[in-house]
Order: structure tokens, then sequence, then C-alpha cells
């Protein structure tokens, strides 16, 4: 569970609902002053649509995937895919390339079981190359599009705010009493305001942390295929076990090296 989204989003919204109430004198019959049904149509209701519109209707419907994906932890940790590596090289150089297969068969990532079957079948080291990082590119444009999707909501709320704010101001002149000037002032104010802090919370509590977090974890994933491609070719070479561990961890930071180290040392 992704325990860091949870808690930042939930202290943003405790410390927002403390500020509307008052804090520190609190008055929970204030939350009441932010609700208003027009700036809830015009900023979320406007929103959706221009999304809609600006994407396939089929990536609009995987929404609830990309949430799914952000909340879990990752499948896998570099550390326990170099480890993997390490044990195929030992296996190759001990009973030759074709040892691998079954190991293939056993993985559930369908990019690592891909990778040892292309050098499995003795394809050209530089074609095997290729394929795995055309896949890897073709995965990271995917995962792009999908967090464009929250850039393009997070750019459209503060601007239906706005758009919220100039329909509360323009209906405010327009039933503006003459001879008292005060007529339902207070109501088109509130949605010509509200609709600007709706559009803001959409913005910066909702769609942007969703877009980092979604290119986060594409970066991990990335990471993680890049070992696996650099792993597979030095093994396809034939390349020392021992070798191929300090070689792959240098993808990782140097703490995770040391906690590998140690997790080795222990075994040994």
């Amino acid at each position: 569970m992704n325990i860091g989204y949870i808690i930042g989003l939930l202290l943003a919204v405790a410390v927002m609902v403390l500020g509307m109430m008052g804090f520190p004198t609190i008055q929970p019959e204030l939350i009441g002053n932010f609700f208003d049904g027009p700036s809830v149509m015009i900023v979320i209701g406007c929103t959706i649509g221009v999304v809609v519109a600006s994407f396939p209707l089929k990536a609009v419907l995987t929404i609830p995937k990309h949430f799914a994906v952000m909340l879990k932890n990752p499948k896998q940790k570099p550390e326990t895919i170099i480890d993997q590596l390490v044990d195929l090289a030992q296996i190759a150089r001990k009973d030759g390339l074709l040892a691998l297969e079954e190991k293939a068969n056993e993985q559930d990532d369908p990019f690592f079981k891909q990778a040892i079957m292309l050098i499995v079948d003795a394809n050209d080291p530089d074609r095997v190359r290729a394929t795995l990082e055309n896949d890897i590119e073709c995965m990271s444009d995917r995962h792009n599009a999908a967090a464009a999707l929250y850039d393009k909501a997070s750019a459209v709320a503060p601007a239906f705010g706005m758009v919220g704010t100039l329909v509360g101001l323009i209906n405010m002149l327009k039933r503006m009493d003459p001879t008292s000037g005060s007529s339902n002032i207070g109501q088109d104010m509130g949605t010509a305001l509200i609709t600007t802090l709706y559009g803001c919370i959409l913005a910066h509590m909702i769609f942007g942390p969703v877009a980092n977090n979604l290119r986060i974890r594409d970066a991990d994933e990335v990471l993680n295929k890049m070992i696996i491609v650099e792993g597979i070719t030095c093994i396809q070479a034939g390349e020392n076990p021992k070798m191929l561990r300090e070689k792959l961890l240098t993808f990782v930071s140097q703490k995770q090296r040391e906690k590998m180290a140690t997790s080795s040392g222990g075994e040994g």
C-alpha cells in the first residue's frame, strides 16, 4: 500500500477542514459555507467533460486501474531482480543457456520471461537488447500518456474555477438592485469565490499528486526492466556471476548495496 500518498492526502484534507472551521476555535457549522451546488457543477462537471473530450474513451475508462497501480506497492524490487539474475547466471555458466528455459516458465513477469527466452533461443545480442529496450520505451510512453490525463485535469480545474468566478460576478452585477445595490450579492459572490477554491483543491490535492505518483511508478518500473536488460545481455555474454552482481548493483543506491551486501554476508 502506498502509505505516503494516503497519509499526505489525509493530512492535507484534515488541515484544510480545520482551517474552514476556524481553527483554533472549532466551529463545525462553518463547513456548510464551503459547499455550493453551482460551483460543483461548473468546476467538477466541466473538468470531467474536458478530460473526456481530450482523450480516447478507453483511456478515460482506465482511471480506476491507475489508482489501483498507484496505491499498491511495486511487485518487484531491484534487489530481488538482481538476486534472480545472479542465480540465472550461475545456472547458465554451469549448464548452458538452454537450462534457463525452465526458469523462464517459472517467471510471473512477462517481460522477464521474454528476456530469458530471447537468449535461450540464441538470438543476436544486439537484437535482444534492441527488442527489450523498445518494449521499455513503449511501456513508458503508455505510462506517460496515463499521467498526461491527470496533468490535463490539473491544468483545466483552476481554469474552470476562474470561469465560475466570472459566472458569479456576472450574475451578481446582473441581479444587483439599482435602488439598494445588495440583491443576491452574497450568494453570487459565494459562487464566484468557491469555484476558485474547488479548482485549486482538484488541481493540487487530487490530480497533481496522482500524476506525480504515476510517473514515480513508471521510473521504478523502467529501472527494474533496465536491470533485467543489462543482466540478461551479460548472461548471454557469459559474464561471471560475481562480476554481474557488481555491475547490476550500480543501478541501485549505496544504501541498498550495503543492505544487499549485509544480507549476502549473513547467508554465507
